[in-house]
């Protein structure tokens, strides 16, 4: 066989490359290291001549004033070790036993979260909700106890309290259930929620939630009257002859409008102002 002594020479050939030329050095293409500092996370030095803009934070942030009814000493100091003063900015009240008179002048009217000792001062549990809400209609209640029966807590629900906190939850769990609550929200144990709602349904008619509602579509409003009936997506969707995807559509809707998170909270809304009317 012939080889071709041409084909051998270019075998031995070595191609050389010319190397590209490298850009100017960038902000993003450079050598420059990255660096931590207090303003981000993750930065780099910028080249000589260039300058980022920085992003001016607030340094000091807005705390969450808290209103605190409190009778035991040990209550007060609970509280004041769950909640962070970075957070929080707490105002303890401090309440007699029994309480004589309607609460004026101690509780700053101005303040939207309220704890209340309802515990120590069982019996007049009901009536400082009860007075809370007639000096701020918008106020929003959290009370905390030793336990709460269905005795001790319809009644409160019944009043707009929208939260309901065990003493052993304090440390653990006050700063979220404030933050839930300061955000609309409610924050009751799921039983007893539950149980409270198949007793309003049981000893009244559907209730509608307080004034002041958002717009709904025709649709929603009729998904609002059977979510206030307990009615689960599928008998929505048999109810109403659409599709269970559209049935869940739709509730989310109402819950999203609602802003709350969970059916039965809409029950709770139904109880907002001082004087509604309670089932028999």
């Amino acid at each position: 066989m012939i080889r071709d002594p041409k084909a051998k020479q270019v075998g031995r050939e070595v191609i050389g490359f010319q190397p590209k030329k490298r850009h100017p050095e960038s902000i993003w293409a450079s050598e420059t290291p990255f660096r931590l500092d207090s303003r981000s996370r993750c930065s780099r030095r910028a080249p000589s001549g260039i300058s980022f803009p920085e992003v001016k934070r607030d340094s000091t942030a807005s705390r969450v004033r808290v209103c605190l009814l409190w009778k035991h000493p040990l209550v007060l100091a609970e509280v004041q070790r769950a909640l962070p003063e970075a957070s929080f900015e707490l105002l303890p009240v401090r309440i007699e036993s029994p309480v004589p008179g309607p609460l004026k002048g101690p509780i700053p009217p101005e303040t939207l979260l309220y704890v209340i000792d309802g515990n120590s001062v069982s019996e007049q549990a009901e009536s400082l909700v009860a007075d809370v809400l007639a000096l701020n209609p918008s106020a929003r209640v959290v009370v905390i106890g030793e336990e709460f029966s269905e005795a001790t807590a319809f009644p409160l629900l019944r009043l707009g309290t929208k939260g309901i906190v065990t003493y052993t939850e304090v440390r653990e769990r006050l700063p979220r259930v404030l933050g839930e609550v300061n955000t609309g929200g409610f924050w009751v144990p799921r039983a007893l929620l539950s149980r409270f709602v198949d007793a309003t349904r049981a000893a009244s008619l559907p209730r509608r939630p307080a004034a002041g509602s958002p717009t709904l579509t025709p649709r929603e409003r009729e998904v609002l009257e059977d979510l206030l009936q307990n009615l689960s997506n599928k008998e929505i969707a048999r109810k109403r002859r659409i599709s269970s995807r559209t049935a869940k559509f739709h509730v989310s809707n109402v819950l999203a409008k609602h802003g709350v998170r969970r059916r039965a909270d809409l029950f709770l809304l139904s109880f907002p102002e001082r004087g509604a009317s309670q089932p028999t």
